[in-house]
């Protein structure tokens, strides 16, 4: 007998989510509208054909999982809440995570300084007037302890936006720990550590492909064994869609830098469900709404496809597309810098609607410098009244179902799919990144999209329509970090130089040099390294002598 949708949907409730719901209940007994309207659970079409809902749709926490990856979503425990943070030192920044935290922040993100990005300590010449401008300033792990002064790593979970040097933050991150007295296995966070998506529209890499893929699956191997709940990759569409790329090329970079990621991870020697569970995403939310909640849906299900048919994974949890959420940096304006509070807000929305499990919501007024903690609240406030006021969160993936919401997701799926057998075509990610392909793609999406805006055909509110006197320089308090900062730190690694035994740490860097030409783990030696107080530049300059520097070999 063929099996009906509500026989499928009594087995999901009996195998799936009837054990979820053992172990961890849903936030409240009863989800009602305004009007006493009961929400279900989840909501199917009144008929039609199981299979084909089954294998388009699914159940949520169900392969494919267009629908979700937890049985429950937001009914079970709402998205981690995650404002990403980070200016001139620990002291200050470690100020700002606690104003979060009292606030009704859930999670951690740390942003930090381009020297500590491209692995240079605060007192090098290059980081001459960078020093805490962008991000916190974090050379040693002396810093990293008091970026966490108070805030004890067993009880919350960090992400850490760091790529070329992941592995060295994530070591001092661990050491911070353990003088806490919390052991790695306890550690919960992410760690981006996505060097491929640098090579096409950020920018700050440190080494060649080959020997910054061989750091990622180090870090995977040691992860996969010692810090179980860590996300040991967030590969990320964030910065390919701040780059100009369209939404259906940002699903399909994003997930052939992934594939490629996963190869990486098989051809070192690891087995698939090992370290796939701990592969996660980070996507952008723009504009454009229901192309975004389409997008999310259509990733997931692309990428559960390509875990199980490419890879083989057995694991079901190596299926699901876990993703992080940021709205759209370039979609803000420096005019009318309230009209940003209108976009994040729609493009929370998109990314709650689309079943994210974690979000940053940008502030009104980063368009213009680093977010005032007034700026700061009002963003954060945004996502707690999308939460808790909106009822959204309250039935899983409301908008299945709708005929544009289908349709779009069909699309994207498709479109991405197309999209990455090309890139398979060409060798995979990393030989289309050589090629220069990904680049000019997004080059040429972003001038089409330039191009619409300066002849009036993309309307952006209070730029090129709906302007005032005044909007070009709005006056408005904006948040300037103390320039005598960057002496601060260099006074401090001249402290740490001095009184540390350098004898040990010469020879560390030693054996740092010697593992760096063979093929063992560098993870160990890490957090050796740097318990030992070596600093981050130090490290990274081991590393650039033995593996040598990135240069692009193409001119876009």
């Amino acid at each position: 007998m063929t099996e009906t949708l509500q026989d499928a949907k009594n087995r999901w409730e009996e195998t799936v989510l009837k054990p979820v719901l053992a172990r961890f209940p849903e936030r409240k007994p009863l989800f009602e509208t305004s009007s006493g309207i009961e929400w279900e659970r989840v909501y199917l079409p009144p008929d039609g054909d199981a299979q084909t809902y089954l294998d388009k749709l699914g159940f949520p926490g169900e392969y494919p999982y267009t629908r979700g990856v937890q049985p429950t979503m937001y009914r079970g425990r709402l998205w981690t809440m995650r404002q990403y943070a980070g200016y001139a030192t620990a002291e200050e920044t470690n100020a700002r995570y606690r104003f979060l935290l009292d606030a009704g922040q859930t999670g951690l993100s740390v942003a930090f300084d381009l020297p500590t990005q491209i692995g240079y300590d605060s007192d090098d010449p290059l980081a001459l007037g960078e020093v805490g401008k962008v991000g916190v300033s974090i050379p040693t792990v002396h810093d990293m302890a008091r970026l966490f002064e108070g805030i004890p790593l067993d009880k919350v979970s960090t992400s850490m936006t760091i790529n070329a040097p992941a592995a060295i933050l994530l070591a001092m991150y661990i050491a911070v720990g353990k003088r806490q007295g919390v052991e790695p296995y306890q550690l919960r966070g992410t760690v981006q550590n996505d060097i491929l998506k640098e090579y096409i529209a950020r920018g700050t890499y440190i080494f060649p492909p080959k020997p910054s893929m061989r750091l990622i699956t180090d870090l995977f191997a040691y992860c996969a064994r010692e810090v179980p709940k860590w996300n040991t990759i967030s590969i990320s569409g964030y910065h390919i869609r701040e780059a100009g790329s369209t939404a259906v090329q940002e699903v399909a970079f994003t997930l052939a830098n992934g594939i490629a990621y996963v190869q990486a991870a098989l051809d070192a020697g690891l087995s698939v469900d090992d370290f796939a569970p701990q592969l996660s995403f980070f996507f952008n939310a723009h504009n454009n709404f229901l192309e975004e909640i389409a997008k999310f849906r259509a990733a997931r299900r692309l990428w559960a496809r390509i875990m199980r048919e490419r890879f083989r994974a057995q694991d079901p949890r190596s299926w699901q597309l876990k993703f992080h959420t940021q709205t759209g940096g370039s979609t803000l304006t420096a005019q009318q810098p309230e009209n940003n509070i209108v976009r994040v807000t729609l493009q929370a929305l998109a990314a709650v609607l689309g079943g994210t499990q974690s979000l940053h919501t940008n502030s009104m007024d980063e368009a213009l410098a680093l977010p005032t903690e007034a700026a700061v609240q009002v963003a954060l406030r945004t996502q707690q009244i999308v939460a808790h006021e909106s009822g959204v969160a309250d039935t899983i993936d409301p908008l299945a179902g709708s005929y544009a919401i289908e349709a779009l997701t069909d699309q994207i799926e498709a479109g991405a799919a197309e999209y990455i057998a090309h890139i398979d075509a060409l060798g995979g990610a990393q030989a289309a990144i050589e090629a220069g392909y990904i680049q000019n793609e997004i080059n040429e999406a972003a001038y089409a999209y330039q191009r619409a805006v300066e002849r009036g055909e993309q309307i952006v509110v209070g730029v090129n329509a709906f302007t005032a006197d005044g909007d070009e320089h709005p006056a408005r308090e904006i948040l300037r970090v103390d320039p005598a900062i960057e002496a601060a730190q260099r006074e401090r690694l001249a402290r740490l130089r001095a009184g540390r035994d350098n004898g040990r740490v010469r020879e560390l860097l030693a054996h740092l040099e010697t593992a760096a030409r063979g093929s063992e783990n560098l993870m160990p030696l890490f957090i050796t390294c740097v318990e030992n107080d070596a600093t981050l530049g130090e490290i990274c300059g081991v590393l650039r002598a033995v593996f040598g520097e990135y240069r692009p070999s193409i001119t876009l």
